[in-house]
């Protein structure tokens, strides 16, 4: 098996057929249990569960291609919010609030796996597991975000696998600490405040005061080209400069996902891709196939729709 050869996949959110389906394309097979390739492996930029009608299959390939070694995975805003959901506080509540709004967005996993369930414990002692980013030789991969001083700020709260450690997760998890912060710009992507005290509505009908930024396309530098996530409405934006800080120069190619992009999974430039074409909105499961190359190239992309 070689070993500079790899398929990333992006967010799956509990979609195992159609994993399935994208694996079989790109030439795996299923042995013992475990999708296997002669050679080449699977990167996981996370987001296995919440939402989809099949989160215990998913994280049953997921895991057992980990564990027999043909993938390896780092971990996604939605396993480190079950980490959360599942951990006390130490003061009565939990590190993720048991809110109406954070149930919901959870509820799937938590009835499909039973939560306090063996299986619902084991999953999350294999998130535990779940690196936050990965920095290999000739490619990068992170869920939401590659922020050099976001990972200088994270690391005090990590083991030598770039896990969090217990004590790291409570930290990541506390509003207002540095760990928080860095924790956000890496799993949930970095943010601008809007102009003009202007405010939208997320995909769950949220209000929200900050947009998120394409903090990988160094073109993106006013609101109406940064902005991500308001439906079209980022073009109604002033003209303004917004923060170029989080743009991503250097020359290894980074791979993400996290952003619930839509239409035709592209490659937006020559060393960043975004993997998350919202699989779970009846969009795309998406994968790039690299074999060592420093610019992508949009032939290397293949996807099967949901």
């Amino acid at each position: 098996m070689s070993l500079n050869k790899f398929d990333i996949i992006g967010d799956i959110h509990g979609h195992a057929k159609i994993l399935g389906k994208l694996l079989g394309d790109m030439g795996y097979r299923e042995e013992g249990g475990v999708f296997r390739h002669p050679d080449r492996r699977v990167i996981f930029v996370g987001d296995f569960i919440d939402r989809g009608p099949e989160q215990i299959d998913v994280l049953n390939i997921a895991r057992g291609m980990c564990e027999a070694g043909t993938a390896l995975a780092v971990m996604g805003n939605h396993e480190f919010n079950a980490l959360g959901w599942a951990t006390p506080d130490g003061n009565g509540g939990f590190l993720r609030p048991h809110t109406s709004q954070n149930h919901g967005q959870h509820k799937e996993f938590l009835c499909q796996v039973s939560e306090g369930s063996d299986q619902y414990a084991s999953a999350l002692a294999w998130f535990q597991t779940l690196p936050v980013w990965l920095d290999l030789p000739g490619l990068r991969i992170v869920h939401a975000c590659w922020y050099g001083p976001a990972q200088q700020a994270l690391l005090p709260h990590l083991d030598e696998g770039l896990r969090l450690t217990k004590q790291g997760l409570r930290e990541a998890s506390r509003k207002g600490s540095k760990a928080y912060a860095a924790a956000e710009i890496l799993l949930k992507g970095p943010e601008a405040l809007l102009p003009d005290g202007r405010t939208f509505k997320d995909k769950q009908g949220d209000l929200r005061r900050e947009v998120r930024l394409r903090w990988w396309d160094t073109d993106a530098t006013t609101f109406p080209k940064a902005a991500l996530g308001m439906d079209g409405d980022e073009e109604a934006l002033p003209d303004l400069p917004v923060t170029t800080q989080y743009q991503y120069t250097e020359d290894v190619p980074v791979f993400f996902g996290h952003y619930w992009l839509k239409g035709m999974p592209i490659i937006f430039g020559r060393n960043a891709a975004c993997l998350d074409f919202s699989v779970a909105k009846e969009g795309y499961l998406t994968a790039y196939r690299w074999s060592g190359e420093a610019i992508l190239s949009q032939e290397n992309i293949v996807y099967v729709k949901a």
